[in-house]
């Protein structure tokens, strides 16, 4: 055999650049057990449950040591396997055991690998003290009393999105996970973006649940319920609700909608359309008269959150763009201003931020929220079950009327670089198909945390860069003020992917969110309308609903806070 290699299980396994043993073991078909472990973190060696044992009997913890060649190694022992339902059954001892309530029941880690392991009780008592749950944030709730210690909220919130909200506090069996001075959620630097419960293998941090006061308005003869569909959700509930592969399932999520009781269905990509067309227009005048540069995107909650935290003085650069679920939001609330019924307007989003961004001061009128509901990916999955709709059976149906018309540019505003590619498309010169098509390789797609891209406005090159994760966003800045870099335009999305790895969504690895991306890509691609100019709807807003309205309902003054 070429090449360096290692046994493993006395199956020799290439070694072709992997960091550590548990990449190899896991390229051979071998599925260790993992609680702490994502590549896209630190290594913490935490858990222990990935541990090999070496031919001399030996044990090694497969996610923090490099492979060697000529190394052997075992990965089912009878010592491993005895060692790993003890780690199981200790955990399980320190750990609230009300499963069948747990809003992580059936998608958590420590249940699923109780169950591949066999363990069918615990031998020790269970002496932790009942933990009070930590509701104050509008995103997120924590159950201290469901915490593993794996770590990976605090390394999700520290080394990908650099907030630092969390920590490890105390020591030895008085450790836990928590703020600074135990002060409540809310009221630290959490920006909202969820991310922390994306990656926690157990209910310790799960994404509020609206659902339930939602289903009471659905059900009120006397209360027009009006939703709209972010361009991320249609590509991330397929798989867990009975499709084999990840699908575009809009047309399904409106027919859902509709045997739920839900009265109007629109897609929130109409509200990027108007986003495009607002945000283009501020970047151009800023740029024509060469002040508050760079345009930052202010579609992201969390992104929005982050700079009122840590740079404030950047606000204004910040577009003064609502985002499209509060641009929509208006267009709906004027639409039905006459009604004589009340009116509920729900938001179906990837993001966790969205609930925090709907109860904002600057998006109520008269003290009452533009979006009374932000309903995540994963509470409509929810919603669905319990509908007891069969979602792979049922037929798709088309959004509704007057708003039922978008472009492929306001679709791919689900997946990072995609806002930036349809104000692209805005101010391009060149309107052609072969220019549209080129657009693909200019460097804003794909799933790089930071991208740069440049375009020529008239006789000016535009720098623009497009980032995702909000430690790569800090970095950007700091190099922004230190004079070493410069753009024009900066696209910033708080979760790494864009919408399509918000925490609302389903979660999902890095080949995942490509999967969602291309699939969004795909959607942009079949649409007659790839640009949010050429959709008719828009012309008809600007003349109709929004004249003389124009500022009041699509911008948005944040740095009056």
């Amino acid at each position: 055999m070429n090449g360096q290699f290692m046994l493993i299980d006395d199956i020799p396994v290439e070694i072709n650049g992997e960091k550590n043993i548990l990449e190899v073991v896991r390229k051979a078909g071998i599925d260790l057990p993992t609680l702490c472990y994502y590549s896209e973190l630190s290594v913490y060696g935490a858990c222990r449950m990935c541990m090999v044992e070496n031919k001399w009997g030996g044990m090694e913890a497969s996610c923090s040591t490099p492979p060697k060649a000529n190394m052997e190694i075992y990965t089912n022992t009878p010592k491993l396997r005895k060692y790993r339902k003890m780690i199981l059954e200790l955990l399980l001892a320190d750990h609230c055991r009300d499963c069948t309530t747990c809003d992580k029941s059936g998608h958590c880690k420590l249940q699923e690998l109780a169950e591949r392991f066999g363990i069918r009780k615990v031998r020790f008592t269970n002496t932790s003290a009942k933990r009070a749950i930590d509701n104050s944030s509008v995103c997120i709730a924590r159950d201290k009393s469901k915490c593993i210690l794996c770590g990976d909220c605090v390394r999700m919130c520290e080394e990908v999105q650099n907030v630092g909200a969390i920590d490890f506090v105390n020591r030895g069996s008085k450790m836990s996970v928590g703020t600074a001075f135990n002060v409540p959620l809310a009221e630290t630097n959490c920006v909202g973006c969820g991310q922390c419960a994306a990656v926690c293998p157990t209910g310790a941090i799960i994404v509020k649940n609206d659902s339930q006061r939602l289903w009471k308005d659905i059900s009120d003869m006397e209360t027009v319920v009006v939703v709209q569909i972010a361009p991320a959700v249609r590509v991330g509930i397929s798989q867990e609700l009975g499709q084999k592969n990840d699908e575009n399932v809009m047309g399904k999520i409106v027919s859902s909608l509709r045997k739920m009781g839900v009265d109007e269905i629109f897609d929130t990509s109409t509200g990027a359309d108007l986003t495009v067309l607002e945000e283009t227009a501020e970047f151009l005048s800023r740029l024509e008269n060469n002040e508050k540069l760079p345009l930052f995107t202010s579609c992201c909650p969390a992104w929005v959150n982050y700079v009122e935290n840590t740079y404030p003085s950047l606000m204004k650069n910040v577009s003064s763009c609502r985002s499209p679920m509060q641009m929509f939001a208006s267009v709906i609330k004027q639409q039905y201003k006459d009604s004589n019924k009340r009116i509920v307007h729900v938001a179906i989003m990837p993001c966790t931020a969205k609930k925090y961004e709907a109860q904002r001061d600057e998006f109520k009128e008269n003290g009452v929220s533009n979006v009374d509901y932000v309903i995540t990916t994963q509470e409509l999955i929810q919603m669905i079950k319990e509908s007891g709709i069969v979602f792979s059976e049922i037929l798709p149906e088309a959004v509704d009327m007057p708003f039922g018309v978008s472009s492929g540019a306001g679709v791919i505003f689900g997946v990072t670089g995609g806002v930036t590619e349809a104000v692209i498309r805005r101010v391009q010169e060149d309107k052609s198909t072969s220019a549209l098509r080129a657009l693909a390789f200019n460097g804003v797609r794909g799933m790089r945390g930071v991208k740069e891209a440049s375009i020529t406005v008239g006789e000016r090159v535009i720098k623009i860069a497009v980032v995702s994760g909000l430690k790569n966003a800090d970095e950007l800045v700091k190099k922004l003020q230190k004079g070493e870099a410069q753009y024009d335009f900066v696209e910033v999305m708080a979760c790494p992917g864009g919408c399509i790895g918000g925490a609302g969504q389903p979660f999902v690895k890095a080949k995942g969110k490509l999967k969602r991306g291309a699939l969004l890509y795909e959607a942009d691609r079949m649409n007659s309308i790839r640009r949010s100019e050429g959709n008719p709807l828009m012309t008809s807003l600007y003349n109709g609903l929004l004249k003389d309205k124009l500022h009041k309902l699509l911008h948005v003054d944040y740095t009056k806070k």
